[in-house]
């Protein structure tokens, strides 16, 4: 009964994870088919500002303030007549923008930046000219301040104020023509405004305008600061009313001498003139309409980006996953055949669920997530790495194993490391989405979702066609179809020879604290190029229709006025300028400059960081490499012991160094996208750390418990280094797929992940265990005897260990 019953519950459990990978699957094609994935601006092109609001005396920039602010904005916006656009709130006092299909981000940023504080004055007389204000307010302030000996009266935005303000809520401020006009307290403001609107007068002459018209409370006011005005003589200053925009006339006109005394101007509506275009009159229109903001805002971060560059970067990843899935495919079909083509078969199904993921929480597909969509792909090749080689592990430690039974035993002994390995990633990219910013920030989202979707076809989907395929008879009577009824050339050749590479732990570690050394002293003698996220200032990407030298655009930025521009040229006919902070008319003349040498012009990136933005996102950094080390400390600490979680820690810290080292080396920009990179290393060199010690832990509670540590490290590394290199080269042909097919932009991701993939491999064999067996050594107190050679007794035992032979073995039911 017992036997019976045994391949009924293995028939259950296979037909409830076929139902499961059904359900799984159905939903996946259900969503991708009915929720479209949201692209971000930097794949669809467009515009993206980032504006922070600022307290002001009256008014505190919280979360409350900022809501009202978002309002307004998502107003002003309505009107521009911008399709699908996005404003949210980000944190307490940040508003976030996108706009797409906006090149321009001149008049946008202009509008939305704007605080347009609307204020109706009564004029008092001329006033003072702006320097004789200015001595005069000073002299009175420094008096003052003698007096009171106040350290806060030696901000110049007090004094700023003080020179434009006089007593009682005065003020002085030039009109149209620069005659300065001392004004009383305003009379009205934008809350007493109703609406705004813009017009063209054919009739008269005047040309474009903009009709205000006011509230019944505001028509009241504005009836009695005209009538005032209407009490004194055609041609004197107090005749006029001044119409004020963000602390500057933008019209003052005289009563008109048919208003009476006292009578003023009734009927609520008032036309504001001037030397306006049909765009300007529109603008000022919408400002007034929209209302005032409640508190002033700051551009401190601003993107855009081009159609094309968009459309290309799209077309470039999709290639590029085409291409690297094409790649992994073939090379995990070599190794492992059958099994290879169903974990083929999984991938896809992996890309499906992974897309489905995303679009179901309304993700952003971003640049950077695109190429963590692609990374998955290599780290799901992982998982059924693991679980084939444990499987030929079981496989060859058997007299008479069938398939079935290895790939369950696999499955099962796998689990753990396939678990911990992609919780320590799930932990670098938690992180990337909490501290990073801006397009990296869908990195993180990408990369939890492939992780997760990752693990969903290898645990499920892999295993219910592996199964499947293991019970067929025909696969049954042809077990070398599977490859996984031997261990592998690899594993043979080395369990044969049995190299005891952990003799001399102490030379791993010294000839990896060489390569430590000569790549971190790149940071010392190079420095280190932060790339604008971290310093602020802004970067602007050209396509010329000519090639433009270098030097040549250099000189030309200088003649305009830019000599500390860096500018630098990649491709045929691409030039990139990064300049410290400027303003969208400097940006222009940039882009004059440009265009003047290289022809016809066509700015396909533009981005804008402010310095405050990026002292924030270089601690933010600091902040997330500190988290990611002590996180994976923490983690593996936890699951395995405290020797295990240093000496993987300090694996990574030596990974990181190199890298950053070999970046400072080459020149190349340490920015957010690097951070990504440099997080998604620390998850991914931990993936082998944690399969090495699971394996460490497995030897120390079985048999060979009583031989030394440093030989059951040794033994760990030989049984897992053929998944090691196995897995390497899965990522190894997606990473190359992205640096060559890739945008330029992501060049430098794939560039420091390949080198990240490198030096993480052979640190979680060569540095982390070294490390492991030195502690461990100095822990139990013992030091590690030095042999020459291997006795007799190993021999024998690594005779036993090699698997009688590769051929295959006759399975039995």
């Amino acid at each position: 009964m017992l036997k019976r019953s045994r391949p009924r519950s293995r028939a259950h459990s296979l037909r409830g994870r076929a139902l499961l990978a059904l359900l799984v699957m159905a939903g996946a094609v259900a969503i991708a088919l009915t929720m479209p994935i949201r692209l971000g601006l930097d794949l669809r092109g467009g515009t993206q500002i980032v504006l922070e609001t600022k307290s002001t005396e009256t008014t505190e920039a919280d979360r409350e303030a900022t809501d009202r602010t978002v309002e307004v904005l998502r107003g002003r916006i309505d009107a521009l007549g911008v399709a699908e656009p996005t404003i949210v709130r980000s944190g307490e006092n940040r508003v976030v923008v996108e706009l797409p299909g906006v090149q321009d981000p001149k008049k946008a940023a202009d509008v939305l930046g704007r605080t347009a504080q609307l204020t109706v004055h009564s004029v008092l007389g001329p006033g003072e000219p702006q320097g004789e204000a200015e001595g005069k307010a000073e002299g009175e302030a420094a008096a003052k301040d003698a007096e009171t000996d106040d350290p806060e009266t030696d901000d110049p935005k007090t004094d700023d104020a003080k020179a434009a303000s006089g007593t009682d809520g005065e003020r002085v401020l030039p009109d149209e023509s620069g005659m300065p006009l001392r004004l009383k307290d305003a009379t009205l403001t934008g809350q007493d405004v109703k609406g705004a609107d813009a017009r063209f007068d054919q009739q008269g002459g005047a040309g474009w305008h903009v009709t205000v018209d006011f509230k019944d409370a505001g028509s009241d006011r504005w009836a009695k600061v005209t009538g005032e005005a209407a009490c004194h003589p055609a041609g004197d200053p107090q005749r006029r009313v001044a119409i004020v925009l963000d602390n500057k006339i933008i019209s003052s006109p005289q009563v008109d001498p048919s208003v009476a005394c006292g009578a003023g101007i009734t009927g609520g509506s008032t036309q504001i003139t001037g030397s306006f275009d049909d765009t300007e009159a529109r603008d000022l229109a919408l400002l007034i309409k929209g209302g005032a903001l409640p508190v002033p805002v700051e551009t401190i971060e601003q993107r855009t980006i081009g159609a094309t560059l968009g459309d290309e970067a799209i077309s470039a990843g999709a290639w590029a996953a085409v291409i690297g899935t094409a790649l992994t495919g073939l090379f995990i079909i070599f190794v492992y055949r059958l099994m290879g083509v169903l974990a083929t078969v999984a991938l896809l199904c992996y890309g499906l669920i992974a897309y489905a993921g995303l679009a179901a929480i309304g993700a952003t597909l971003t640049l950077p997530g695109l190429a963590g969509f692609v990374l998955a792909i290599g780290m799901a090749v992982d998982a059924n790495v693991l679980v084939f080689e444990r499987a030929r592990e079981e496989q060859a430690a058997r007299t008479r194993p069938s398939t079935r039974s290895s790939l369950t035993a696999g499955f099962r002994s796998a689990f753990s490391a396939i678990a911990d390995s992609n919780i320590t990633t799930l932990i670098a990219a938690a992180l990337l989405f909490f501290l990073a910013s801006g397009p990296v920030k869908g990195f993180g989202v990408t990369l939890g979702i492939g992780v997760l979707a990752s693990m969903v076809s290898a645990l499920v989907i892999t295993r219910v066609l592996a199964e499947f395929a293991a019970s067929r008879p025909s696969v049954f009577r042809r077990p070398h179809i599977t490859g996984i009824s031997t261990t592998g050339p690899v594993r043979d050749a080395l369990l044969r020879r049995n190299p005891f590479l952990m003799r001399r732990p102490r030379r791993w570690l010294a000839a990896s604290a060489v390569v430590l050394v000569v790549a971190g002293s790149g940071i010392l003698v190079r420095g280190l190029d932060f790339g604008i996220e971290f310093t602020g200032g802004r970067l602007i990407e050209y396509s010329t229709a000519t090639r433009v030298d270098a030097d040549r655009a250099r000189d030309a930025l200088a003649d305009a006025g830019f000599p500390r521009a860096v500018v630098q040229s990649s491709g045929d006919s691409d030039l990139s300028v990064r300049t410290e902070k400027l303003t969208n008319a400097e940006a222009d003349t940039v882009t004059k400059a440009i265009g003047e040498l290289g022809g016809e012009t066509e700015k396909v990136r533009d981005e804008l960081i402010g310095p405050s933005l990026g002292a924030e996102l270089r601690k933010d950094a600091l902040i997330a490499l500190g988290l990611a080390l002590a996180a994976q400390l923490t983690y593996l600490a936890v699951r395995f012991r405290l020797l295990f979680g240093t000496a993987a820690v300090g694996a990574l810290a030596h990974d990181v160094v190199i890298l950053v080292g070999v970046f400072a080396w080459l020149g190349k920009p340490i920015d957010g996208v690097f951070l990504a990179a440099l997080l998604t290393v620390i998850g991914y060199s931990v993936n082998d750390s944690v399969v090495l010690f699971d394996r460490i832990r497995e030897l120390l509670g079985g048999k060979d418990r009583k031989q030394s540590f440093a030989q059951l490290t040794n033994h760990a590394i030989l049984q897992t280094l053929p998944r090691t290199v196995n897995t390497g080269m899965g990522a190894v042909l997606i990473l190359a797929s992205l640096a060559v097919l890739a945008d330029d932009s992501l060049t430098d991701f794939a560039l420091a992940l390949l080198i990240g993939v490198g030096v993480g491999t052979y640190s979680s064999v060569f540095t982390a265990s070294p490390l492991a067996i030195e502690m461990y050594d100095r822990g139990s107190g013992s030091r590690p005897t030095r042999r020459r050679g291997r006795s007799t007794e190993e021999k024998e035992k690594a005779e036993k260990k090699v698997p009688a032979s590769r051929t295959e073995r006759q399975e039995v039911p």
